[in-house]
């Protein structure tokens, strides 16, 4: 056998094993929160999923940090019960006594110094057992609030500080603050304990596939480019809805509202992914620069009360069945002003898109669950047909759908079929689904192997951050002080305030 060509059944010694360059190297993650929502539906089984996919070397180990007194073959049953329910890849016996070989599970509280000297003796017996080289990365899962408490003991303990040929690395979930002030001080307490290349920032969104995807369909294609500015492009709206409500997550919710929660992070990221001018490569420095550019070109509306909206969902129907209404959720105080809908219009002060309007809106209750980009072309200035022959034609789009049904769909006039001359919208449609062999891994995967890689282009630093709470904070303050939400039915598109907004610049939300 010639040096170059793969061992027979062994797909990771092919040269040509695109799997390679994204293995990562011994190592292992410490989490905090290990026992929350979070970690347990998507957390613990991306961790299982790299490791079926053959992406976690043999020297990893997985140590959950958490009050409940539990050994390590506790852990290690509730990390299998989470898999088998929640894990995308097919559970794998044998797959699985491999990972569980290397679980670990401290008991104690985030100020429980003892705690934190039993997780450093954890954390070295796993070096010397498992091989992770002193390569360790803690996982954040838990409150903002407790940020300090967990930072304060990793210094302590020396958790924080690798060896010579090691490396240490944070992450930490959103929100990262809830204002600009908060962001700050949260960013000073992290990096007390890290440096700033040891911190990663996770917005989820970031990791999923077609959010990357657009990156591919902006600057590998020559068709696409080329109108993706303000000559061509009429309008942008970037949507996320949900159908559901707040559920549990009353505690958190309340106070926070929409615009925190979804609008600062995810939103904002699309809409600098969008409108960012080409990096000279996908090297972390260079994309996270053109993503600042954009967020720092930012213009908000000279008339907030005009150019945004706000709203609350009150009880109704919502996939046959009658639900309450948000002040009537189980923890929520009856005369909360917490918004589930929030509508922004946002320009971007660049020559790509002067006089451009981009539309964020974001909503829990409404009329299905859906995340989108739509690129809305302006009228052809001249069209050489009959009145009567376009009246079903609007406006050339270009969607991105990021979920739940990951594509792109391309909305173009075409004539429909007869003897007369009718020219009617029509749609061409790409889906994932139907056209890769492969199925799409989960955000959380991708986003935790480039933590153990090392590959930080997905993750927002810290100036990404505070520009967008440098634009939305005075949106926050203008709706505390003038803009109480206004009420929508559950199961409708957001509150008649959105829909006037767009009517005053004679335009209309997309109906996905």
């Amino acid at each position: 056998m010639r040096q170059n060509e793969a061992a027979p059944g062994n797909p990771l010694r092919d040269s040509r094993d695109r799997r390679l360059p994204l293995i990562a190297g011994p190592c292992s993650v410490v989490m905090f929160g290990v026992t929350g929502d979070l970690a347990r539906k998507k957390l613990l089984p991306a961790i299982y999923d790299l490791h079926n996919r053959g992406l976690l070397p043999p020297a990893f180990g997985l140590v959950g940090f958490g009050r409940r007194d539990w050994s390590h073959d506790d852990f290690a049953d509730y990390m299998r019960e989470s898999v088998e329910k929640y894990a995308r890849t097919p559970f794998n016996e044998h797959a699985f006594e491999q990972l569980r070989g290397g679980l670990r599970f401290v008991t104690g509280a985030f100020d429980d110094t003892e705690a934190f000297e039993e997780l450093t003796r954890v954390v070295s017996e796993l070096d010397d057992s498992r091989g992770t080289g002193g390569n360790h990365a803690f996982y954040l899962s838990i409150p903002p609030s407790a940020f300090p408490q967990v930072a304060e003991q990793l210094a302590q303990s020396g958790l924080n500080t690798p060896s010579e040929h090691s490396w240490r690395r944070v992450v930490i979930e959103k929100p990262f603050g809830h204002d600009l002030e908060s962001a700050r001080e949260l960013n000073d307490i992290v990096e007390k304990v890290f440096k700033p290349e040891e911190i990663f920032r996770i917005d989820h969104y970031l990791g999923k596939e077609t959010v990357q995807n657009l990156l591919a369909f902006r600057f590998a294609n020559q068709m696409f480019e080329p109108v993706w500015n303000s000559r061509y492009v009429d309008h942008v709206q970037i949507t996320m809805a949900e159908d559901i409500g707040i559920g549990t997550r009353a505690g958190y919710y309340d106070g926070i509202g929409t615009a925190r929660d979804v609008i600062q992070n995810h939103l904002l990221q699309l809409l600098a992914l969008t409108a960012m001018e080409e990096p000279i490569t996908f090297d972390a420095a260079e994309l996270r620069n053109e993503k600042e550019k954009v967020l720092a070109a930012v213009e908000l509306p000279e008339d907030l009360a005009e150019g945004t909206a706000r709203g609350q969902y009150v009880g109704g129907w919502q996939g046959g069945e009658q639900v309450n209404g948000y002040l009537e959720e189980n923890g929520i105080s009856p005369d909360s002003t917490t918004e589930t809908f929030a509508a922004i219009k946002l320009k971007v002060n660049t020559r790509r898109w002067a006089g451009v309007p981009f539309y964020l809106r974001a909503g829990k209750r409404l009329g299905r669950r859906v995340t989108e980009i739509a690129i809305v072309y302006k009228q052809v200035p001249f069209l050489p047909f009959r009145d009567t022959d376009t009246v079903d034609l609007g406006q050339n789009a270009v969607v991105i759908r990021v979920q739940p049904d990951e594509g792109v769909t391309m909305r173009f006039g075409s004539k429909v079929p007869g003897t007369q001359m009718e020219v009617r919208d029509v749609n061409m449609d790409f889906a994932y689904g139907s056209t890769f062999t492969e199925e799409s891994p989960e955000a959380y995967e991708r986003l935790i192997l480039d933590v153990l890689r090392g590959a930080p282009p997905l993750f927002p630093r810290q100036k990404e951050v505070e520009l967008s709470w440098k634009i939305l904070d005075p949106i926050l303050e203008f709706w505390d002080e003038h803009m109480p939400p206004a009420p929508y039915r559950s199961g409708t598109w957001g509150p008649q305030t959105a829909h006037d907004m767009m009517a005053r610049d004679g335009r209309t939300w997309r109906r996905p």
